[in-house]
């Protein structure tokens, strides 16, 4: 059974799947797998830490997940700006 020591972290929650969202959107897993790689975990792992109402701990996770999404979506606008690819 989970502890549910903090609020639910319902922004986090929310800003994390826009980020992923977002890093899809410009084809991250193309272009950038290894930080999609690192937000598609902590993502994962957030929601199953959720999932246990592990408040804090999902927060943690879906901050990982929400840092590394956004660094996938920028890594990925940079290659496809090289490479000439429209976005």
């Amino acid at each position: 059974m989970g502890c549910q020591t903090g609020p639910m972290p319902l922004d986090e929650y929310s800003f994390a799947r826009a980020a992923i969202e977002a890093a899809r959107d410009v084809q991250a897993p193309r272009h950038s797998p290894g930080f999609w790689h690192q937000a598609e975990e902590a993502y994962r792992k957030a929601r199953l830490l959720y999932k246990d109402k592990r408040w804090d701990e999902a927060r943690t996770e879906f901050i990982k997940a929400r840092v590394a999404a956004e660094k996938a979506e920028n890594a990925a606008r940079l290659v496809r700006q090289r490479t000439g690819d429209v976005l």
